[in-house]
């Protein structure tokens, strides 16, 4: 297998650390960028939001490839920051498209499965090209962040031929997301129940999941099968698709917990109910193929938060 000279935005987050050691086991090159300080090695402190310095970062080796996930996450995160939402999200990406374009790489785009916002149908990659905005209404300034960077990924094709992939990623979750109230579901739960806190059930809403070491095993393969302009819907098996509450039912099992500490209600305001996506794209050219089902998936992501908060 072709190895490469990669960097990865955002190197130290949640799928950012599972991404760099799957690169690197590959045998690829590379560097980690994000906004900490740390002592790790074949890592750069960069802040996206500050030209110089992720010029700095990009001008000091010649990379074949980009990971770029450096982003502010989450919706009501995005709805209580947004001037930081904002500011990463599309000032952070217009820094890194016009530095693509000066310095030539190859760039992988993280958007998010956010963009097809309250769609009615089936969600596949074509939907946000084909359909009109409002039929995709996105109803949080994370999702239209992501998709204004992806336009401006397409925009910057066209004009000067750069080349993107863009992946959309869908309830990826596992061992290094750090507990923050403004995570998904799956750690949000998790957390709450091993410390017996309190939390909020919305019903009727269905999602699958996506254990992070089969998203991030996805992500590594796009740099031996770049096609350049496309995108890709990246998540579990259609099969996995369940309500939410017999997701929170797994982990209150797993953790050893009663559902005395969920308050369940009626379905969430500005939340779309049922997302069914299409992941067939992903599976015909990048090898899509998750193993980790749910059950095994949250009670490996239950053991890593017991070690990491010292609870065992």
């Amino acid at each position: 297998m072709e190895t490469f000279n990669i960097l990865v935005t955002g190197g130290s987050g949640f799928i950012g650390t599972n991404l760099v050691n799957t690169l690197r086991n590959r045998g690829h090159t590379v560097i980690a960028a994000d906004i900490q300080n740390t002592d790790r090695t074949d890592y750069v402190r960069t802040d996206v939001r500050n030209y110089r310095q992720l010029e700095r970062t990009i001008e000091s080796d010649k990379y074949d490839y980009v990971y770029h996930l450096a982003a502010e996450y989450g919706r009501w995160n995005g709805e209580a920051y947004y001037e930081n939402l904002w500011q990463t999200n599309v000032i952070g990406t217009k820094h890194m498209i016009r530095l693509q374009e000066k310095y030539d790489f190859n760039m992988i785009f993280f958007s998010s499965a956010e963009v097809y916002g309250d769609y009615n149908g089936i969600m596949k990659e074509e939907v946000m090209e084909k359909n009109p905005i409002v039929d995709t209404y996105q109803m949080n300034d994370y999702a239209i962040s992501k998709w204004a960077g992806e336009l401006m990924c397409m925009n910057s094709a066209k004009m000067h031929d750069t080349k993107t992939v863009r992946v959309r990623p869908v309830n990826c979750y596992g061992p290094e997301e750090h507990y923050t109230p403004y995570r998904g579901f799956i750690p949000k739960f998790i957390y709450h129940a091993l410390h017996s806190m309190p939390y909020t059930l919305y019903k009727g809403h269905k999602r699958i999941i996506d254990y992070v070491e089969d998203t991030v095993n996805t992500f590594a393969n796009i740099v031996n099968n770049f096609k350049p302009g496309e995108a890709y819907n990246v998540g579990g098996v259609q099969d996995w698709e369940m309500e939410i509450k017999e997701y929170s039912d797994i982990i209150l099992n797993t953790v050893g917990c009663d559902d005395s500490i969920v308050t369940y209600k009626e379905s969430e305001p500005f939340t779309t109910k049922i997302k069914t996506i299409d992941f067939s794209k992903a599976i015909k050219d990048l090898k899509h193929d998750p193993k980790i089902k749910p059950e095994e998936g949250i009670k490996r992501t239950v053991d890593w938060m017991k070690w990491y908060y010292r609870l065992e």
